[in-house]
């Protein structure tokens, strides 16, 4: 079964196709800078390492149709045409309380979506509009939407409720959701393949770290917290989102500056975090770590503060978990700040962490401890776990038929 796996965001459009008959990735690309002049795709298949074009994608709709059309030329070796695809699989942010896994699209399905739109202003709208593009365009082909908040349906009341009148969960179903939900399965499930143990007997601690960033704690395979919230905004500092804030800051900036809840919202998401911190005008930790180098104070306080509240929720969930079997990094930052990683982990010794600072320079993921709790680095593979959804969702609705 080819499956082709989109994951389309406001100015971007990102796919794979996957033969998941051994699950081989057949090609990997970008459609970005959409609705720009810089706008172009960059693809990566078996025949062509580094295929990159322009083109004039105005919307989603003309860079998913071009990204059709690429996958199915002759001089790529990915498709034949468009027959090839089995099933189409969606990435959607949130998923509200109405969705507790993965679903075939229907137009009941996509009005669920566009309620949880107001959960996720900045993420929700582009992943349906590349769902109804999609729809247009391979009309006769199932589309399968996979939720990131969907693996975290198992936490329990007393940790999704906030401290508010519970009125307003049952009116609004304000609560926490978390994110990243699709990393966080992915990353645990390959920390008990390389413990050899069945997830249900593992208690694991997942570092899902990029420019968004959260963090899960998972017993017997299941969550039973994490730091993300009602939005993305809530728990660690990230690239432009604050992350944990007193609520009380809100009011007393609308007060001060004079600024309107449109414009403290778009504070908290876009110009806060490592950014903000910084003040450097730039989010990516790559080029704060250069800063960082050469004594820029803010760049240095910024990254402190990034790998501090790692460190705070690690700890935090190892109490939760009531003991630790295995700790993951995975996500871009994860996975490539070897030095994040150190500051994150110094002084968790009690708990068993020792860094392997030999191992922890490497690049390749793998074990990077040396202490009784093994810290192993995940490479980040959603795309995969989309895929194998929509492979199970399309074959249960087969047999049911």
């Amino acid at each position: 079964m080819n499956i082709l796996v989109i994951n389309s965001g406001s100015s971007s459009v990102k796919f794979q196709v996957f033969d998941m008959a051994d699950e081989k990735v057949l090609c990997k690309g970008i459609a970005e800078k959409i609705g720009t002049k810089f706008a172009r795709l960059k693809m990566k298949t078996a025949a062509v390492d580094d295929h990159q074009e322009s083109g004039n994608f105005l919307d989603q709709h003309n860079a998913i149709a071009r990204i059709l059309e690429i996958i199915t030329d002759p001089r790529y070796e990915i498709l034949k045409n468009l027959d090839q695809i089995q099933a189409v699989g969606h990435r959607v942010v949130h998923g509200g309380e109405y969705f507790t896994g993965s679903m075939i699209v229907t137009s009941v399905v996509l009005r669920e979506i566009e309620k949880c739109a107001e959960l996720a202003p900045l993420h929700n709208p582009p992943n349906i509009r590349g769902i109804k593009v999609c729809q247009e365009l391979l009309p006769e082909v199932p589309q399968v939407v996979v939720f990131d908040t969907a693996f975290h349906h198992t936490m329990k009341p007393h940790v999704f409720l906030y401290g508010l009148p519970k009125l307003l969960y049952d009116k609004y179903k304000i609560r926490r959701y978390g994110f990243h939900g699709t990393s966080h399965y992915y990353a645990a499930h390959e920390a008990a393949k390389y413990l050899g143990k069945p997830i249900e007997t593992l208690k694991i601690i997942t570092c899902h770290l990029g420019n968004g960033a959260s963090i899960t704690a998972t017993s017997g395979g299941r969550c039973i917290d994490t730091s993300m919230g009602f939005t993305p905004l809530e728990g660690l500092l990230m690239g432009t989102r604050c992350g944990d804030l007193d609520p009380a800051i809100i009011p007393y900036l609308i007060e001060k500056d004079n600024l309107s809840l449109s414009g403290v919202n778009n504070l908290m998401n876009k110009h806060s975090g490592v950014l903000g911190v910084a003040g450097l005008g730039t989010s990516d930790m790559r080029d704060l770590e250069q800063a960082a180098g050469k004594g820029e104070e803010g760049a240095v306080l910024a990254r402190t503060m990034y790998a501090y509240r790692v460190k705070k929720y690690i700890g935090a969930y190892t109490a939760a978990l009531g003991g630790l079997d295995i700790l993951v990094f995975t996500g871009g930052i994860g996975e490539n700040d070897y030095l994040i990683r150190t500051e994150s982990l110094q002084n968790l010794e009690f708990l068993g962490i020792v860094v392997d600072p030999e191992k922890n320079l490497r690049r390749n993921p793998g074990l990077i401890s040396q202490g009784p709790i093994p810290v192993i680095v995940v490479k980040a593979d959603e795309e995969l776990v989309i895929a194998r959804e929509s492979v199970r969702i399309v074959s249960m609705e087969q047999s049911r038929s």
